[in-house]
């Protein structure tokens, strides 16, 4: 799909028309939001997964401490 044309934005501007920028975002429009006309951050619509999520994919590969939720010594001022 082709990209439309980029809307630069100031971050006032953006919290003011936050659902119209998401609308042309989402069109497939780039927007950009700028601080003092300095390009900060690109607001765009995100791909979809090229394959679908499956659980347990890490199953046997994520170890818990036996510790882990015991708070550490130092810290105990603060609790």
């Amino acid at each position: 799909m082709a990209r439309k044309p980029t809307t630069q934005v100031d971050i006032a501007q953006a919290k003011a028309r936050f659902s119209e920028l998401v609308k042309k975002a989402m069109a497939g429009e780039d927007v950009v939001i700028a601080k003092d006309n300095r390009p900060l951050l690109r607001l765009v619509r995100l791909g979809r997964a090229s394959q679908p999520r499956r659980p347990g994919t890490a199953k046997g590969q994520v170890r818990m401490a036996d510790d882990f939720d015991t708070t550490p010594a130092d810290f105990q001022d603060y609790v």
